[in-house]
Formats: structure tokens, C-alpha cells, sequence
């Protein structure tokens, strides 16, 4: 089993940077901006030939109970209680601080074995103030520089007696790629190896971070009154039902004129990137102010991304006369969001727990319609019946050909159909048969791709390239 190595330290010491460094990508937000990091984020770690579970934690600061501050460093603490070893990060060119003194005596009451890294300890001043960090009492320091990889093979020595070596590779070895790097569609269909990516999107204050920790059953995530409290798209392994789950809690997003803050920046891309990268992507709305005009914009950037979308109106337990609500909501729904026609609206309630089975339900159900293929020869059987009951029109005297009909691709289901002037065939014509083959197939509820392509039977057709 592998090990579990908690980052811990004062605001500002590297510890994102470390965190990154161990794990090839950079997941975690970097910015010189002290307290970037507030919930606790988990990854894949390799150094050399060893491999280990890294975890990145918010900065220790002394704070008033109730405080955000507060509640980041019992977001901490717990780090440190279910770590194996703790990495204590000090920065050597600033040198010690009474904040560092502080919280060593908060690592050292953990019992946790500790493994003190003096960070950015390039350069003449940096190796100089690695030194100063023995007055800590854990031994001997790690000089490091996370930046620009120094040092790492000191910190493999350091960390070889917490670990087993590299584990045998098998059905289950499968890499878990985080949607902080990589670029392109959607992957694969999940399957038993692979867990199905959800994203927990929408404004400010809507109650994402409640609503995750209230499906996975603890505190995962940070939560309180303050809008903005979650920065990184912070990922969770999850099971329901047997069914594994990547569930992602993302910063909320405001309107592109509000923000100005390069931090909000650096959020708000990571949050677009959950988004391109998730199959199921789950629109937390207010319940009391629902369907504002941002959660209008952020549906048609999930619909245009090609994501599965479920909307979730959040905070039911606040409304009183709630069949009227709902049925004002199904019906402004409808009405605003015409593209993803009979999306899935679920009532739920981060707070009370309730309706989160229903949540789930309306994910798994609309993650198989997003992934369904339809055969060829049902898809040509359609066209034919769409083409009997309404024939395409006669542009300038000369009627279209339509010739047949095949699915691209899925998730979302892509359809390419073949006809001798594509450039001619009226946008309604293509809206009516896009319509007719969401309603016959049942996809609705979801992105649907209608291509419209050129083609002849003849190869020798001098106008064919």
C-alpha cells in the first residue's frame, strides 16, 4: 500500500510548487500571493522509482474559531492526522518566522514521523538559510528547490524508508489524469478501470463544495457564508452504487467583466478546464435566485463544450411554496434553454442531504444517453421516413438530394448526413430533421452534433476531391 505524504507549512513557503514537482503536472494554482491554497488536494506522486499518495495543504496561520482561516487549518490538521509522514516546508531565504516555531510544536504534538524540507535553498542565500532551520528539532534539513527541481535526490533518501518501492503492474495500475493539464475531448467510456468525471459547476455561493461533501458523506471540502471560498478544481475518488467517480468541486464563476484579480484568473481557467474535461457536468443554481443570467451563460458553455449537463437546484430546503417554484422552473427552463431541450432538473439540498439520490439517478441516466450509438442502418431507416413526410425543399429550381446518414461519433452523439448540396439546404431543414432525430433516438437532454456533408456516389465525378 502506498504511503501518504502530507505538504505542510506557513502561508507562502512553496508548498504548491512542491506539490506539482512530485507530480508531474501542475494541478495545484502557484501565485506569489500568500494563501492561494485553501482545500486540501490529493495526488499521484513519483519520485525516482518510488510512489506515494502527496497531499497539498493551505497554509498555517493562527486565526479565530469560525474564521475561513480556521476552518483552513483544520483542513490541515486532518492532513496531518491520516498522513504517514509530513513534509515541513520552511523558506530559507526568508529564514525562520515565530509562525514556523509555532506550528512545528503542532506537527511534533501529531506523533506523525516528520521530514523537514528547507525550500528554495538555490543560490548563495538560499544555502546559507537552510541551515537555520535545525532549531526546529526534526534533524537534519532537506535543502530544496521545488522552482527548479534542486535537491530532489535528497529528498528521495529522505523519503525511501516511508516507502515500499514501485508496485507490481496490473489491470488496476491504471494513470489517473487530472483535468488541471491536459488538453482534447473527453475520453474513453468509463469503465470498471475508469471513473466517470463529474464537475460541480456554477456562481459563487451556490453550494457546490456542500453538495460534494454531502454525496461522499464527510468535510471533504471547505465550506461557509464567504462567496469564493473554493480557488482549485479540487478532485475527490468517489463509488455509488459500484460505480466509480471523479467528482470535481470547481470555483465559482463570475461574470468575465467582474473579474479582475489574476488569482480569480487563474480559478476561473481552472474551473473552464474541469468543465472540457468532465462527461457529466452538474449546474448547482440558487433556489431562491434561480436562471440569473450567468448560470444561463455557464449552460451554453457546457452545451457548447459537448458536456452531459444535469442542473441541480440547490438550497430547496429554503423554499416554502415549492410546488409553484417548480413549476416555474421547469417552465423557465424550457423556455431559456431550448438547446438541451428536457435537461435533467433535480431538487436537492446540500445541507439536508436531500435529493441526492435523485441527483445521481439523473447523472448515470444522462451520462448513457450522452455516450448511446445509434447503428447506421436505423439512422438511413429514419431518414428515409423523415424524407417521405417532408422532402427537403428546391433551391433555385433544383431539388436536394439527401443520400444517407451515419453517427460520427459519441459523447456527444455526432451524426454526419450525406446530400448533394449541402451549402444550399435551409438552416430550418436542418433544424427540423436535428429535432426529428433527437426525438426518435430519445436523446434529449443533452449536446447533439448535425453535420451536414457533401458526397456523391460517383468516384469518377469530377467535382468530388
Amino acid at each position: 500500500m502506498r504511503p501518504t505524504v502530507a505538504i505542510v507549512g506557513r502561508p507562502n513557503v512553496g508548498k504548491s510548487t512542491l506539490f506539482n514537482r512530485l507530480v508531474g503536472k501542475r494541478l495545484a494554482l502557484v501565485d506569489d500571493t500568500p494563501g492561494v491554497t485553501r482545500d486540501r488536494r490529493m495526488g499521484d506522486a513519483r519520485l525516482g522509482d518510488l510512489e506515494f499518495a502527496i497531499v497539498d495543504t493551505a497554509g498555517l496561520e493562527e486565526a479565530e474559531a469560525d474564521s475561513l482561516s480556521a476552518r483552513m487549518r483544520a483542513q490541515t490538521e486532518e492532513a496531518i492526522r491520516s498522513a504517514d509522514v509530513v513534509l515541513f516546508l520552511t523558506d530559507s531565504r526568508v529564514g525562520l518566522t515565530p509562525l514556523d516555531h509555532h506550528f512545528a510544536e503542532l506537527v511534533r504534538r501529531s506523533g506523525r514521523p516528520v521530514i523537514l524540507v528547507a525550500n528554495k535553498s538555490e543560490g548563495r542565500v538560499g544555502g546559507a538559510g537552510a541551515y537555520e532551520a535545525y532549531e526546529l528539532g526534526f534533524g537534519d534539513p532537506v535543502p530544496l528547490s521545488a522552482e527548479h527541481g534542486e535537491g530532489l535526490s535528497d529528498l528521495y533518501d529522505a523519503l525511501m524508508p516511508f516507502c515500499d518501492g514501485p508496485e507490481p503492474e496490473g489491470e488496476d495500475d491504471v494513470a489517473e489524469t487530472d483535468v488541471a493539464v491536459e488538453d482534447g475531448e473527453a475520453g474513453p467510456a468509463p469503465g470498471p478501470a475508469k471513473p466517470l468525471r463529474i464537475a460541480m459547476v456554477g456562481r459563487p455561493n451556490a453550494g457546490k463544495s456542500t453538495l460534494v461533501n454531502a454525496l461522499i458523506g464527510e468535510d471533504r471540502m471547505l465550506t461557509g457564508p464567504e462567496a469564493g471560498i473554493t480557488r482549485d478544481s479540487i478532485s475527490v475518488d468517489w463509488e455509488w452504487r459500484g460505480r466509480r467517480i471523479k467528482l470535481f468541486d470547481t470555483a465559482g464563476l463570475r461574470r468575465k467583466a467582474r473579474i479582475q484579480d489574476k488569482l480569480e484568473k487563474l480559478s476561473v481557467a481552472d474551473s473552464l478546464r474541469a468543465i472540457r474535461f468532465a462527461e457529466v457536468v452538474v449546474l448547482c443554481l440558487d433556489a431562491t435566485i434561480p436562471f440569473e443570467k450567468q448560470d444561463l451563460q455557464i449552460a451554453d458553455l457546457i452545451v457548447k463544450e459537448g458536456r452531459a449537463l444535469v442542473i441541480a437546484i440547490d438550497k430547496w430546503d429554503l423554499i416554502e411554496d415549492r410546488n409553484k417554484v417548480w413549476r416555474e422552473l421547469r417552465e423557465t427552463c424550457e423556455r431559456l434553454l431550448p438547446q438541451v431541450r428536457g435537461v435533467p432538473l433535480v431538487r436537492v439540498s446540500g445541507l439536508t442531504g436531500d435529493g441526492l439520490e435523485d441527483l445521481m439517478a439523473a447523472v448515470i441516466a444522462i451520462e448513457e444517453v450522452w455516450s448511446r450509438r445509434v447503428s447506421t442502418s436505423q439512422l438511413n431507416r429514419w431518414l428515409g421516413n423523415v424524407l417521405d413526410r417532408h422532402p427537403p425543399p428546391a433551391v433555385s429550381g433544383r431539388r436536394i438530394k439527401i443520400r444517407y446518414a451515419t453517427q460520427a461519433k459519441s459523447r456527444p452523439p455526432t451524426f454526419a448526413i450525406f446530400c448533394s448540396r449541402p451549402e444550399a439546404l435551409p438552416d430550418s431543414y436542418v433544424r427540423y430533421l436535428s429535432n426529428d432525430l433527437r426525438e426518435t433516438f430519445e436523446l434529449t437532454g443533452i449536446p447533439l452534433r448535425l453535420h451536414i456533408r457533401g458526397g456523391s456516389d460517383n468516384p469518377y465525378d469530377p467535382g468530388k476531391s
